[in-house]
């Protein structure tokens, strides 16, 4: 049976080479006048921006001396933000290439994001320790807050894109938080077990959380922290991979250490579709932002972009 459907469902993706290391993360852009756009970040040091449709390469962010563990877009794709292994964050020109800030931290930086108005952006990592910088006054000291626990890390942070004061966290520990910035504090707690590897807000109005974490594929209210539904993945996703919930709310997609892309129905669980194409574990999955495509980028130093073939 497991066979029969992956024929039937099997694609040949696009793939985008050029990178020569393990991947860490894609991101796309929202629609923009010019089309949608897709970063990776890659172990390689030089995260790349591609077309999102096509793949085509169209540049290469050089300046980092260390790993890229992950790199984004603001919402007119104008800026890329990126943090890095050589314990930096760094803003470019998305037009041009051009470093134009350099934030240093002093521990690998995991995880960045900006501010829905890009006047802001949060970073976070192996210091436990999370950032938030004002671009419109890059030398001043950033705000900062801890982690409770020493030892434990910041793996992925997201802004709410309903409240420009609240930015929610995954982490070493197994739990994900929501941080008030007007109290500088942590105000809310959800427990997901095992290592936070990827978190997503839903796309276009973010009141859903897709959070990868331990052998599960958890989705919590993104106001509440309180779980909506929550489901097993194979055995091989265990600690590795990450996971992406498509526009319409009925489809998700996951990946982990054995190679294989899965689409399952958001709403049972039930695996949909199977593909294999990388030749490496898969670490990083998004959904283009018309749900359409999706990319992933994988051990392998590839990133495939594949046609979304169930109906939604």
């Amino acid at each position: 049976m497991a066979e029969n459907k992956e024929s039937r469902n099997r694609q040949i993706p696009i793939v985008c080479p050029g990178h020569s290391r393990p991947l860490a993360g894609v991101e796309y852009s929202p629609v923009t006048p010019d089309g949608v756009f897709l970063i990776s970040a890659c172990h390689d040091k030089e995260p790349m921006l591609r077309n999102g449709e096509t793949g085509d390469w169209i540049g290469t962010f050089k300046g980092h001396k260390g790993a890229v563990w992950s790199a984004k877009l603001n919402k007119d794709a104008t800026f890329a933000l990126t943090g890095s292994g050589d314990f930096s964050a760094r803003v470019w020109d998305a037009i041009t290439g051009a470093e134009l800030e350099h934030f240093p931290h002093k521990h690998i930086v995991r995880t960045v994001e900006f501010a829905p108005d890009s006047r802001r952006f949060v970073s976070g990592g192996n210091e436990g320790k999370l950032r938030v910088y004002d671009l419109m006054e890059p030398s001043a000291p950033p705000m900062t807050m801890d982690l409770p626990k020493s030892g434990t890390t910041f793996s992925k942070a997201v802004w709410d894109q309903s409240d420009p004061q609240r930015v929610l966290t995954g982490s070493s520990d197994g739990k994900v938080r929501a941080w008030d910035l007007r109290a500088r504090m942590e105000t809310q707690v959800a427990e997901v077990q095992g290592n936070v590897m990827d978190l997503e807000l839903s796309p276009n109005v973010g009141d859903i959380l897709t959070v990868c974490a331990g052998d599960k594929v958890t989705f919590l209210d993104t106001a509440t922290l309180l779980p909506i539904k929550s489901f097993p993945m194979p055995m091989h996703f265990r600690e590795e991979g990450g996971a992406s919930l498509h526009p319409d709310r009925q489809l998700f997609i996951a990946g982990g250490s054995d190679l294989w892309v899965r689409v399952f129905d958001y709403n049972t669980g039930a695996e949909l579709e199977c593909h294999k194409g990388h030749h490496g574990p898969v670490r990083c999955l998004r959904y283009a932002p018309e749900g359409g495509s999706y990319a992933t980028g994988s051990e392998d130093g590839t990133v495939r972009i594949w046609a979304t073939q169930v109906d939604t």
